[in-house]
């Protein structure tokens, strides 16, 4: 064989090889003990963490978190609040000032490393606010396993984002992205994003968290809690076990989370419940007036987890907690914080819900939020109008769940203010443009895949990735992978319309010819993106006759959807403007024609789509 032949033959089974292996899961496993003074707000902790290095790669340094650095004064978290005066995060503002910037000394957020060993060798390291390099002594080869030990202090910082103390509902402390969090090393390198405010991603971890606090407190938390008789509050027949400071120590695990989570209060109450083939769900909260629906909210919680499971895919983990705390909602592993007092149960229940859908997506899934927030946020926002429309069906009649969703990102294209989904989570310049591209915008990614591939397949879709990559951490080509196969359809071209620009939807009907026998409609694209177009008759007999006019760059086209069966005419190339066709009904026929009377293609502007016949 040729030398400079078999050279080549080598290196391109190599990339063969490096392409089928790229996919690679870090883990990691922690073992903490943290003893809390609760008087000060401040933590003395001990850490002991195994990580595995599953990738390909010899790594010299590793990367941790340590997100409480961010609340202080001259932060970068102060800085991108400040630069952005009014469009920035509310929560993080008064009047378009950050409230960062006048923090006081003492109670500002801090997570102050002691000192960091590998294989109990001392180790150098550097602090960039949130994000501390580590040297390694012995690099970490690929398909090994090093042992860290560190310890460190910290302050809970003053209630502003998330973590903290003494939020406005009179919750002690929210503590979460708490302690030194290794970083998530993958395919892409590490995820070493600063904490500005948002999202998190992190490796799948097992936690086993010993939590020394003074003996009146009650603990809720993401895991399972392995001392219930020891402690206050979860089991009638407990007998505290204190130390000689009137402390006691909750002992928690958890397996195959990105975090552990956990709040403190003095007037928690700790109520469960069993979901049918689901978990349990505990709600850890201060029982009075303003949290009266709490107890009503049960029933709805129980058929939201039976829902998700029937249709997305089985919660893994046997717990879940809904714990009164933070700064609105959030969610961590196998938990989420929320405020707690509601004026309106579906309010409550719409918070749980959503909260409770993210338990899929930002944990189970794990999507990388820093990079791409419109699947963790979009995907929970999807489900989360399937299910409330279901849990509390609309007074008025509907064609969809997703009306509203749809009706509010039109309503926001108007404003010109819109960014692409696409940008990285921190790095929106308007929050509200953030929340939008975010959650609009990924939440009618699926609606306009649904349109476009018909509902049936996009049902098959989220079930198929769920199975697949649940406890992995996927990216959307994961997730066009898999609807291109099951669609049949090439799909690109949409992703990247509706992900990485801000063009839009704009169909309309232009001219209506009736003839004898027949009627001609003119339709026109005077938007950005192509799209399908399903065009529709209500007879005149009140029958609804449907027809799919395929865009030729998906290569095949549905039949049929949820909504109807279709008759599929010739397609519409995308270059072309207008569109003509001609249905067999005269106009005595007809009582009204259209573009989707479903109301799921999110058209920016619906006045020229629809005609009635009189």
């Amino acid at each position: 064989m040729n030398k400079g032949f078999f050279i080549i033959l080598t290196l391109f089974f190599g990339l063969l090889s490096a392409q089928k292996n790229a996919y690679s899961q870090q883990h990691a496993k922690y073992k903490m003990d943290i003893d809390v003074d609760a008087k000060n707000y401040t933590y003395e902790g001990k850490q002991t963490l195994t990580y595995t290095n599953n990738s390909p790669d010899e790594l010299n340094v590793v990367y941790f978190h340590l997100y409480w650095n961010a609340f202080k004064p001259g932060s970068m978290m102060d800085q991108r609040v400040t630069s952005q005066g009014k469009n920035g995060d509310s929560r993080l503002q008064i009047n378009g000032v950050s409230t960062l910037a006048s923090i006081p000394k003492d109670e500002e957020g801090a997570q102050n490393i002691h000192w960091i060993k590998q294989n109990g060798k001392d180790l150098k390291f550097e602090i960039q606010e949130t994000i501390m390099k580590v040297y390694l002594n012995s690099p970490l080869k690929a398909n090994s396993s090093t042992l860290f030990t560190m310890e460190w202090d910290a302050v809970i910082p003053m209630q502003i984002r998330r973590a903290g103390r003494n939020n406005r509902e009179g919750i002690d402390m929210t503590v979460t992205q708490w302690y030194p969090k290794i970083a998530e090393y993958d395919y892409d390198g590490w995820a070493t994003f600063d904490y500005i405010g948002r999202e998190f991603h992190a490796p799948f971890s097992d936690y086993e968290v010993n939590i020394k606090i003074d003996k009146n407190y009650v603990i809720g938390a993401g895991g399972t809690l392995e001392n219930p008789l020891e402690v206050k509050g979860y089991d009638p027949k407990a007998t505290l076990k204190t130390d000689k400071n009137n402390k006691t120590t909750w002992k928690w695990t958890a397996k195959n989370l990105l975090d552990f989570a956990w709040a403190a209060d003095r007037d928690y109450t700790v109520d469960s419940f069993v979901v049918l083939n689901g978990p349990k769900v505990y709600y850890v909260y201060q029982k009075s007036e303003k949290t009266k629906y709490w107890e009503e909210s049960k029933p709805f919680v129980t058929q939201f987890f039976q829902i998700m499971n029937a249709t997305f895919g089985r919660y893994v983990y046997p717990s879940y907690s809904f714990i009164q705390g933070g700064d609105g909602g959030m969610e961590y592993g196998m938990c989420t914080m929320m405020l707690g007092e509601a004026r309106t149960l579906d309010g409550l229940v719409g918070l749980m819900v959503h909260e409770g859908g993210h338990s899929y997506n930002q944990q189970i899934m794990a999507y990388n939020e820093s990079m791409r927030p419109w699947m963790d946020e979009g995907f929970t926002s999807y489900y989360d109008d399937i299910i409330m429309h279901q849990l509390f069906p609309p007074k008025s009649p509907q064609a969809n769940p997703f009306t509203t969703s749809i009706d509010r990102y039109r309503n926001f294209v108007k404003r010109g203010i819109e960014e692409p989904a696409g940008w990285l989570g921190d790095h929106h310049d308007n929050g509200n443009a953030y929340s939008f591209a975010t959650y609009y915008k990924g939440e009618l990614f699926l609606v306009q895949l649904g349109y476009i591939m018909g509902e049936q397949n996009l049902a098959l879709v989220m079930r198929t990735f769920y199975n697949e990559w649940n406890l992995k951490h996927p990216t959307d080509r994961d997730f066009m992978n898999i609807a291109q196969k099951i669609s049949g359809m090439d799909l690109k071209w949409f992703h990247h319309y509706w992900i990485n620009t801000t063009k839009t939807i704009d169909y309309g009907i232009k001219e209506v010819k009736y003839d004898e026998n027949s009627t001609t409609i003119t339709l026109e694209n005077k938007g950005t993106i192509p799209m399908p177009i399903d065009f529709s008759i209500l007879t005149a007999d009140k029958k609804v006759v449907n027809f799919q006019i395929p865009l030729n760059m998906t290569q095949t086209w549905k039949s049929k959807d949820i909504y109807g069966d279709f008759k599929t005419i010739p397609y519409w190339p995308w270059t072309q403007k207008e569109y003509t066709l001609t249905i067999p009904y005269s106009k005595s026929q007809i009582s009204a024609l259209g573009i989707d009377f479903s109301q799921r293609l999110a058209d920016v502007n619906l006045e020229d789509n629809l005609v009635e016949v009189k």
